[in-house]
Formats: structure tokens, C-alpha cells, sequence
């Protein structure tokens, strides 16, 4: 029997805050191809199951509202999103990676609709983006991060006064780590368009009659998609593996 229907209902919402506010930028459930309701009852389911978990952390500070409950909202969403964005930042890391190295083996097709969000994207970086996410799936990324939510009230009980500075710091770094294994996954490609176009280069110095761009787009774009055939399964992989590191380092 609940004894305090008011305070329980604010800590159910106070946990909401921060699961829904994680849930809404979080990469797969905070896709434009989900609708708003299915990821608003995922946030409160998430927030349902883990508010037993967490009650002697939350209820103290919701059984006896006040003013200052509007700054609880406020800080409690502040902290979810930037555990979202963490996991966001990492997963938009693979569209880098997919534009750089569509433009070093000369995959200059006409944008498509992306498959997560509503923007137009290249088809080769739908693919690698779509593969990356559904491992990270598959390897429970998301359990992951629940779990970090968790922990975080450790780290930032209810209540406690945010440090704007430390949340953009964390952002930073996370994009400087996650530009440094983009970068590193794409640099076959990056190394093979270079040494390509400066072959290609070359023979039309030795030759400036032959028509070199149309002769050599089909070779360097025939190259590029077989070193792809050859190494998609380690760039996924290695893009599924780094997640962990970066994302629990914070």
C-alpha cells in the first residue's frame, strides 16, 4: 500500500526527468523514426522499473516539495541529456566516417532519406550507420548507459547544484575521442583516395590529351567499394567496440 501517493508520484516524476530526458537524445530511441509515444512510454517504463532501485535517493527530496522542485526538474533533465548526448555524439561520430570516406572513393551519389533522422543522407553512410547502431544493439550499448544513469546519482545525487563546465568539458572530449576513432576508421580509405588520385595525377601529367576524371572515376570508385567489401566487418566492429571505452571513461 503506498502511504504517500503525492511524494511517490513526484519521485516517479523526478526520475522520469532524467531517464526521459537520456531517452530523448539517446541514439535508437531518440530517432525521428520513432513516434513521440512510443519513446514517452519507454521513458516511463525505464523510469518505473528502476524508481524502487533508486527510492531512497529520490523520495527524500520529493516527499516535501517546494519551490525549489521547479530547479529539481530543471537539473535532473539537464543531467539526463548530457548522458544522452554522450551516446548521441559517439553514434553521429559514423556519418563523419561515412561522409569522408564516400568522398575518397568517389561515391558522389545524389542524397536519400536517412534512415534514422529526417535529413538527406548518402546511401554507402545509411548503410554504415544503420549497421553500427543495430551491433551496438546487439552488444547491449543501452543497457550500458541505463546502467551509467543509475551510477550518476552517485555522482550527481537529486538535488546537487550542476557544474555547467564539467558537462561541456565531458561533451568535448567526447567528440575529441570519438573524431580520434572515426578518423582512424576511415583513414584506409583517406590513404587509398590519396594515393589514387595521386597515380591518376601523374599519368595525366605524362598524358594531358586522355581524358583522365572520367577514366579514372570508375576505378577509383570500383577500388574503393571492394577495400569496403574487404573491411566493413572490422570497421563495424572496432565502431562497436569503442563505444564502451569512451562512454564509461566519463
Amino acid at each position: 500500500m503506498i502511504t504517500d501517493p503525492q511524494g511517490t508520484i513526484l519521485a516517479l516524476f523526478l526520475a522520469f526527468c532524467r531517464m526521459g530526458g537520456c531517452v530523448m537524445v539517446l541514439p535508437g530511441f531518440g530517432s525521428a523514426r520513432v513516434p513521440p509515444q512510443v519513446r514517452l512510454f519507454a521513458a516511463v517504463a525505464l523510469s518505473m522499473a528502476m524508481l524502487p532501485v533508486l527510492w531512497d535517493t529520490i523520495y527524500p527530496k520529493a516527499s516535501s516539495p517546494s519551490a525549489t522542485f521547479i530547479g529539481l526538474i530543471f537539473t535532473e533533465a539537464m543531467v539526463g541529456i548530457v548522458y544522452g548526448l554522450i551516446a548521441r555524439l559517439y553514434t553521429l561520430g559514423m556519418q563523419f566516417t561515412g561522409s569522408i570516406l564516400t568522398m575518397a572513393i568517389g561515391f558522389t551519389a545524389p542524397g536519400g532519406h536517412d534512415v534514422l533522422e529526417d535529413t538527406n543522407e548518402n546511401q554507402l553512410t545509411n548503410l554504415l550507420t544503420l549497421s553500427g547502431l543495430l551491433l551496438l544493439f546487439m552488444m547491449d550499448f543501452h543497457h550500458v548507459v541505463f546502467r551509467a544513469l543509475i551510477d550518476s546519482y552517485t555522482a550527481t545525487p537529486v538535488g546537487a547544484v550542476i557544474d555547467s563546465q564539467k558537462m561541456l568539458i565531458t561533451l568535448t572530449d567526447t567528440l575529441r575521442a570519438s573524431t580520434i576513432i572515426m578518423l582512424r576508421l576511415a583513414s584506409p580509405f583517406l590513404i587509398y583516395g590519396l594515393m589514387f588520385n595521386v597515380a591518376v595525377g601523374l599519368v595525366n601529367k605524362l598524358a594531358p590529351q586522355i581524358p583522365v576524371y572520367f577514366i579514372s572515376t570508375p576505378f577509383l570508385l570500383m577500388g574503393g567499394l571492394f577495400l569496403l567489401y574487404l573491411s566493413i566487418a572490422a570497421l563495424i566492429r572496432q565502431y562497436a567496440d569503442g563505444f564502451a571505452p569512451i562512454f564509461l571513461s566519463f
